[in-house]
Parts: C-alpha cells; structure tokens; sequence
C-alpha cells in the first residue's frame, strides 16, 4: 500500500507540468519494461490464456480507473481522491450479485449503504462545497469494482502473474498511441520521476503477490486502508494538503463499512471480495 500510495504521490507531482496522459502511458510503459526483463525467460508460458478476450477487458477496466484517476489528482488533494476510491470495495459487494450471482445478506447491505453515505459526505453534493473533480476518482472507483470482479472470475482460470503481464502491456500498447498526440518533453528529472512510477508499480505489485503466498486474504485485506494514511502523509509533505474533518469522517464510515462486510463474508465463509482489491490495486 505504501508502494501504490508513492505512484499517486509522483504522479500528482508530474500532473502539475505533464499531461495526465503522458503520465499514464509511464505507470504502464516501465512497468511492462521491467516485467519484460523480469520474467523474459518465462514470458511465453506466462502469456498463455484461455480467456483473451476477458483479460482485455479487465486490463481496459484498469486503464480506465488509471486515467480518471491520475485525472483527479491533478486537480484534488490526494487524501480525497484516495478517500472517494475506498467506495470500490463497496462497490465491488453490491455488483456481486447482478454480475456473479453471489448471494448477499441484509447485514452485508446495511454495510453497503452505509459504505455510500460516506462517500456522500465527502462528496456533500448540493452543499456548494463539491468539486467537479472529485466526480473523476467516484468514476474510477466504478470502473475499479467492475476490474475487481473480471479479476475475480480471471483467478479460477489464470495465474497473478497472467494478469499483471495482461494489464501493464496492453496499457502499455494502448498508451504508446495515443501519448503522441499530446507529449510534452520531460525534463531529466521528470524522465526519472516517469520511470520511479513504473518501479512502484513493479513493487507493488510483487509485494502482494509475496503477500498472499504467506498470508490468507483475512489477513491482507485489511491493510488496503492504510491508503488514506500515507495519502495524508504525502499530501501535506509535498502539496501541504490536509483533508477537512467532513472527508476523514466519510473516509473512516467508508474503512468501518468495507472492514464490516469484509468480516461478514469472512464469517460466512461467502468468497472474499476485498481479495481481488488487494492482489492488484488502482494505480
């Protein structure tokens, strides 16, 4: 979580003199860069799926929440739009039904729709408070929960690494087209900030992997929102941003409704939906 925190914090720093598209195409370039030379030997056997088509999709899912995402923070504190993502995982449990049949109790839903009410006091729309902004991270944590739950249904078939190689290289590809359109020439540092993102991004997502090789999701889960800690922390260290007491009051009714239902399906024995969120997070 510390690792996908610092993608946020340098992408909201390169967003303030690059294009949010160029800083996308970065997060995606180095990381399938690194992967290549990580895993060259074991590409091949790695790219091997029976289900292309989904893990397309999925991986244009995550793009989607990237570019919003980085979107948001180019114009919102970090906190807030770190804040507004905590509803994927809400999100995730009130898909679960339509998208893959699971069954969700009552307790699960009071969870739910307490879970939105927080986000709605972040938001507080109608209070002449509300950015347009915070409407793009509200975005990418829709598109976030529909990654989630492709996740899902991708991990009874294909590995981690599978769709890690799937995500970076087809936003890698879909990137490299469209970032000449709108480049703006790095300086030396901002080339190097660019590639720092793609090396968060690599360990990042290595750490999870490792994480769920010794621990269960019961375990893991949880740690998804110390976020909003390390997005604070950054926040104020480089921007001198700190979130008012109406977004810590939504953000923390939000981490109590998603820890609540994550206990209630760990109590029942239901599949865990926080555990797509934290094999492979937003950024």
């Amino acid at each position: 979580m510390f690792m996908f925190s610092c993608i946020n914090a340098v992408a909201k720093v390169l967003t303030q003199s690059l294009p949010v598209v160029e800083v996308v195409w970065a997060r995606y370039f180095f990381q399938m860069l690194l992967l290549m030379l990580l895993q060259r030997h074991r590409l091949p056997g790695i790219a091997v799926t029976g289900k292309l088509k989904l893990q397309i999709a999925r991986s244009l899912l995550l793009l989607a929440t990237t570019v919003l995402f980085f979107s948001g923070l180019a114009s919102i504190p970090m906190a807030d739009a770190t804040s507004v993502m905590f509803v994927a995982p809400i999100l995730v449990t009130a898909l679960s039904l339509p998208v893959l049949g699971e069954r969700i109790g009552p307790r699960r839903w009071v969870g739910v729709t307490i879970g939105f009410i927080g986000a709605l006091i972040i938001i507080r729309p109608g209070q002449g408070v509300m950015q347009p902004a915070i409407l793009l991270p509200l975005g990418a944590a829709c598109f976030h929960a529909l990654y989630q739950l492709s996740t899902r249904v991708l991990s009874r078939s294909d590995s981690t690494m599978t769709t890690l190689v799937y995500s970076a290289s087809t936003g890698a590809v879909i990137m490299s087209i469209v970032v000449p359109f709108s480049w703006v020439m790095p300086s030396p540092i901002e080339m190097i900030l660019m590639a720092v993102i793609g090396v968060f991004a690599t360990l990042g997502h290595f750490f999870l992997i490792k994480a769920f090789e010794v621990a269960s999701p019961a375990i893991v889960a949880p740690f998804y929102y110390t976020n909003l800690l390390w997005a604070t922390l950054f926040g104020y260290i480089l921007f001198s941003d700190l979130p008012d007491a109406w977004t810590v009051t939504g953000a923390l009714i939000i981490a109590a409704s998603g820890l609540y239902i994550f206990h209630r399906e760990r109590t029942r024995g239901a599949p865990n939906a926080h555990h797509n969120i934290s094999k492979e997070n937003v950024t």
